[in-house]
């Protein structure tokens, strides 16, 4: 019996530039102790995991490595937790850290969550004041 793919798959990253302008730009934070996360509606039926671990984190390019393993993995995991359709920007918050699994995992989920929440009470603030501001001829 063949094993399941664990793979992350291509159609789950954010890689584009633009993407990550958008969702730093007009995005939400969620700031933990091992990670900030951003947050932005991204238009599909599905969630992206973008990374920015900088040299800030870690000089060493093999513990960046490490610490983006690590945010790649929990992300993969919690993924049946997390709402759809949104772009969600994995930031190193602390420099040197050494998170577990476990412990990202755990923060993740509520991040996420309470990132998305404030992004919906913004765009809903924005949709009001659209509606009660008068048309410009």
């Amino acid at each position: 019996m063949p094993s399941p793919r664990l793979r992350f798959p291509k159609a789950a990253r954010v890689k584009s530039k633009n993407d990550f302008a958008r969702a730093y730009g007009r995005g939400n934070r969620a700031r933990g102790t091992w990670l900030t996360v951003c947050v932005v509606l991204n238009g599909l039926d599905h969630t992206r995991l973008g990374l920015s671990v900088g040299k800030r984190v870690w000089k060493s390019a093999v513990r960046r490595n490490r610490v983006r393993r690590v945010f790649r993995e929990a992300f993969r995991t919690s993924l049946p937790e997390l709402p759809p359709g949104l772009d969600v920007i994995l930031i190193g918050s602390v420099p040197r850290i050494e998170p577990s699994m476990l412990e990202v995992q755990g923060e993740l989920v509520g991040l996420v969550e309470k990132a998305h929440r404030r992004h919906l009470e913004r765009l809903a603030a924005e949709a009001a004041a659209e509606q009660a501001a008068p048309d410009a001829p």
